[in-house]
């Protein structure tokens, strides 16, 4: 057991529940804070055991937001108000603080759950005579606009945005963009219906 998690009373997220809850948040947000390029509120709660850096980079967190243990954010990522992201959930922009195709944008009142992985660049292999070591990357975008609920182990790729007020079932994929108010679910993650649509009226979502 570490200490960070004695402190925290073993819970799953940060919080003020007790002297120790608080110390640990406070340690948490100064080790994401002292970098140059991070800019954390400091209604934020974030485990020491959180990895915030950004690298070559800059990271934005809001208001009220809380950071979980294990959670890894990284380079180019800006995460609104009100957000959580969950226990190790991977959240990975690319490139310096100008240059907007690296970077991981997360709205207001975003859920995150664990496992979630956001990788704001590919790999290329277009050369089979060349290692794909040596290829570099291709960054692009990810939003994740206001109000969005992304579950446990979903994968979203680069370029992708997810409209506002959606939904991405568990386990997902995501490789293209999700209109607003949309529950998708597989993979590769499909719109099943629209938020507010009774889910008796789509027996596809219940075999996913």
């Amino acid at each position: 057991m570490s200490l960070w998690t004695l402190l925290e009373g073993g819970h799953s997220m940060p919080g003020r529940q007790t002297a120790g809850a608080r110390l640990a948040a406070r340690i948490g947000y100064w080790l994401a804070n002292r970098h140059k390029q991070a800019s954390v509120h400091p209604g934020c709660l974030i485990s020491p055991e959180a990895k915030v850096n950004p690298r070559s980079g800059r990271i934005e967190i809001g208001e009220g937001s809380l950071i979980a243990a294990g959670a890894l954010i990284q380079g180019n990522v800006r995460i609104g108000r009100n957000c959580s992201v969950q226990a190790y959930s991977n959240i990975v922009g690319y490139g310096d603080p100008d240059n907007r195709e690296g970077w991981i944008t997360i709205g207001n009142d975003v859920r995150i759950a664990s496992h979630a992985i956001m990788i704001a660049a590919n790999h290329r292999f277009e050369d089979a005579g060349r290692t794909i070591r040596s290829q570099g990357v291709q960054a692009a975008p990810i939003t994740i606009e206001d109000d969005v609920w992304i579950g446990g182990r979903v994968s979203i790729t680069a370029g992708v945005t997810i409209g506002r007020g959606s939904v991405i079932g568990g386990g997902a994929v995501v490789t293209r963009d999700i209109p607003p108010y949309s529950v998708a679910v597989g993979v590769p993650a499909k719109v099943v219906r629209q938020r507010g649509e009774q889910a008796q009226d789509h027996p596809e979502e219940e075999k996913q």
